[in-house]
């Protein structure tokens, strides 16, 4: 288990997983003045009170909550939203309202997933020629409808 040092400003749990076998923990708004209205197609960072510290080589991943996409449109604009192991600031969500009825975002409501991976960091070697496969060049809705 990787251990990831956080500060917690908020007056709520740290994130947890709510199964078992979850890859995300559910990350919780922190409101001090107890919700805000997101309007239709509008679009605010949503404060969490959490900072933490991640190792080198590993980043985490801002992701939606599919009942919140599901339920009321509630989607993150820059999703999956990144992480990298040198930030140190507090974790803010980029809420989105993609309904057309306003949404109310409460203190302590669970409002996104930050799941947390490994990565590598690459060096380019420039070339003339790439190696084949059967895809080759084709783009979007070459591999089916």
């Amino acid at each position: 288990m990787l251990e990831i040092p956080v500060i917690n400003s908020s007056r709520h749990p740290l994130p947890a997983y709510q199964t078992e076998h979850a890859a995300g923990l559910d990350l919780l708004a922190d409101l001090p003045n107890g919700s805000i209205e997101l309007g239709p197609l509008e679009r605010m960072l949503i404060p969490t009170g959490l900072s933490i510290a991640l190792p080198v080589g590993y980043e985490a991943q801002v992701r939606p909550r599919s009942g919140l996409a599901y339920k009321h449109g509630i989607g993150i604009v820059n999703s999956p939203g990144t992480i990298d192991a040198d930030y140190r600031g507090e974790i803010k969500v980029l809420l989105v309202n993609l309904s057309n009825e306003p949404f109310t975002v409460r203190d302590g409501e669970r409002i996104a997933q930050l799941v947390v991976a490994r990565h590598e960091t690459i060096a380019w070697q420039p070339t003339e020629t790439l190696s084949e496969t059967t895809r080759g060049a084709g783009g979007y809705g070459s591999t089916g409808k």
